[in-house]
C-alpha cells in the first residue's frame, strides 16, 4: 500500500465559461479526480448539487451577475468544502472569501499544480491560499490562531470564546458583570484589531475559532 497517497475526490465545478469548465475538467480527471456537476448559476448549483455527491466545489467568483461568494454558505450545508478559482487576487475579495467560509483560494494567474495542491491540502482538512492569494492577504487569514488573536486583550479573548458559542450581547454582559454598552466597546475594539468588516464576520470567525 503507498502511503500518503494524495485523496481522489468528487469534484463539482462553479464557472459561467464552458472553455474553462473543460479545461479544468481534463486536468483533474488526469489527476485521478472525478467531476460529478458543472454549473454556471446559483440556481443550476442549487438545482444539481444533493445528487452530486461532491467532496469539494471549485468556485469562480464571477458568474454572470451573480457572485459565488453568495454559493458558499449553501455549499458548506451540504457539506462541500469550498475553494474559490478566480481572477480577483485584492485582499478584499480573498478575505472576504476565507470569511464566507472557503477553505482554499487560487487565482488564475497561477500554474495548474497550484490548483492539484489546493485541493489535496483541503482534502486533507488544511486551509490553503495560492502564492499569489498569499501574497494579498498578507498571511492574515493563514497564521495560526494564537498569531493572530496577540493584539487581543485577555478579556477580548475570553468574549471572542463567547460569541463563538453563540451567545447573546446580553448573557455576555450578565456573566461578566458589565454593561450591554461595555459588551459592544469589547466588539468594535475586537473587530478594529482583527480587521474585519463587522458583526457579521467577528461572528463566523468566533464559531470557526472554537470548532
Amino acid at each position: 500500500m503507498i502511503e500518503n497517497q494524495p485523496r481522489r475526490a468528487r469534484v463539482f465545478l462553479i464557472d459561467d465559461h464552458l472553455a474553462m469548465r473543460s479545461g479544468l475538467s481534463l486536468l483533474l480527471t488526469k489527476s485521478g479526480h472525478v467531476i460529478c456537476g458543472e454549473a454556471e448559476t446559483k440556481a443550476e448549483v442549487l438545482a444539481r448539487l444533493q445528487d452530486s455527491r461532491a467532496d469539494v466545489a471549485l468556485v469562480d467568483l464571477t458568474l454572470g451577475d451573480e457572485s459565488g461568494l453568495d454559493l458558499i454558505a449553501d455549499l458548506l450545508a451540504h457539506n462541500v468544502a469550498v475553494v474559490i478559482y478566480s481572477m480577483h487576487e485584492d485582499r478584499k475579495t480573498v478575505e472576504k472569501a476565507f470569511v464566507a467560509g472557503a477553505a482554499g483560494y487560487v487565482t488564475k494567474r497561477e500554474v495548474a499544480d497550484v490548483l492539484l495542491t489546493a485541493l489535496d491540502q483541503v482534502l486533507a482538512g488544511n486551509r490553503y491560499a495560492s502564492p499569489r492569494a498569499t501574497k494579498s492577504l498578507a498571511n492574515r487569514f493563514l497564521v495560526p490562531h494564537e498569531d493572530m488573536q496577540a493584539a487581543l486583550s485577555s478579556r477580548e479573548e475570553q468574549i471572542v470564546s463567547m460569541i463563538g458559542r453563540a451567545e447573546t450581547s446580553e448573557e455576555i454582559a450578565a456573566t461578566l458583570h458589565i454593561s450591554i454598552h461595555t459588551v459592544k466597546t469589547y466588539y468594535a475594539r475586537i473587530i478594529e484589531k482583527l480587521g474585519i468588516a463587522g458583526m457579521k464576520e467577528l461572528r463566523k470567525y468566533a464559531a470557526m475559532r472554537n470548532k
